[in-house]
């Protein structure tokens, strides 16, 4: 692999992607819709084109000449449902054109970012690659938008001319994290966080999930899904290991599914109102209540993807946002 396109490139996993192709000595062409993501990627020596999936134009130029690999981390990651339709185009339509195009241009492999989510709200067992897409037939529109993007993903590597891999990655944690689990960090820092949902979750290290992109692109086989889980918390443990890091006190209960979703339905409410997304969601509070067991035996043995410790990755996340001056002083 001498050239690779990112999608997605100015976001927290597409960031480390990034990195870790151009410390392997892989020319980076990558896609960044905010001037905020474009500006930053220019400033690292980065090859940025700035648009978004619905430009076809931009997409097509920035595959001339046509790189080795594509690695499409882009999505919409919204949970709220009134967002939906936005959401449909960029992650189901978006990853449509861009295989198009890719399929076009000559483009021989095709790395993409799903999510854990597509498997739906599984319960008591562990998820595996061959479970069927439960996202597909229920109502959290993000999980569903991406198991559609996914199948059209596959159908593509089915289909030949291209060779296509999907990543899984479960939740996903460590430095370079402003949005995302950084959110619980603050929150903690604060004193703001009374309790946590009752949830179990799977927390990856992001520099392992970006780790295993570059392996799937060299070696994933075509056709092929890969979970990428990591060590299993419940939300509680998660929220006490950050606040004993942080040296603050933990919060000290889980809160009942029902209050969170009331809290969901009257924010969601406001919302309508104020046209700003609610700080929570009732698919927010599925995903959120949750017992998600994840068996990633499949890429450990055929990637090598590998687990950090959580207070390890605990730690440096706290770190990072600490260097950053997002938090308090010790």
């Amino acid at each position: 692999m001498r050239r690779a396109f990112v999608t997605g490139a100015g976001g927290f996993l597409g960031g480390h992607v990034v990195r870790a192709l151009d410390a392997s000595g892989v020319s980076v062409r990558a896609l960044a819709r905010s001037p905020v993501s474009v500006e930053r990627l220019r400033a690292s020596g980065v090859d940025v084109v700035a648009g978004d999936l619905c430009d076809t134009k931009s997409l097509a130029a920035a595959l001339r000449p046509a790189p080795d690999v594509i690695f499409h981390l882009a999505a919409d990651t919204t949970l709220w449902r009134r967002r939906t339709a936005a959401q449909q185009r960029t992650n189901v339509e978006g990853t449509r054109t861009l295989l198009q195009l890719a399929r076009r241009a000559g483009v021989k492999r095709f790395v993409y970012t799903s999510s854990v989510a597509v498997y739906g709200q599984v319960e008591r067992q562990a998820i595996f690659e061959a479970l069927p897409r439960g996202a597909l037939r229920e109502p959290v529109a993000y999980a569903r938008s991406k198991a559609q993007a996914e199948k059209l993903v596959l159908e593509a590597a089915g289909h030949g001319g291209i060779e296509a891999v999907v990543l899984q990655p479960a939740h996903v944690l460590g430095p370079g994290d402003r949005h995302n689990w950084a959110r619980v960090v603050l929150l903690i820092d604060q004193g703001r966080l009374p309790g946590v949902p009752p949830g179990i979750g799977c927390f990856a290290d992001v520099r392992a999930v970006a780790r295993a992109h570059l392996a799937a692109a060299a070696y994933g086989a075509s056709g092929e899904c890969y979970l990428l889980g990591g060590v299993h918390a419940s939300f509680l443990e998660l929220a006490t290991l950050i606040a004993r890091e942080l040296r603050r006190p933990p919060p000290k209960r889980t809160l009942p599914r029902g209050l969170l979703m009331a809290h969901a339905c009257l924010g969601e409410a406001l919302a309508l109102i104020s046209g700003r997304e609610p700080p929570i969601s009732r698919d927010g509070v599925a995903i959120a209540c949750q017992r998600l067991q994840v068996d990633d035996r499949k890429a450990i043995a055929a990637l090598g993807y590998h687990h950090t410790p959580l207070p390890a990755l605990v730690r440096d996340t706290v770190a990072w946002l600490r260097s950053q001056g997002l938090l308090h002083p010790t």
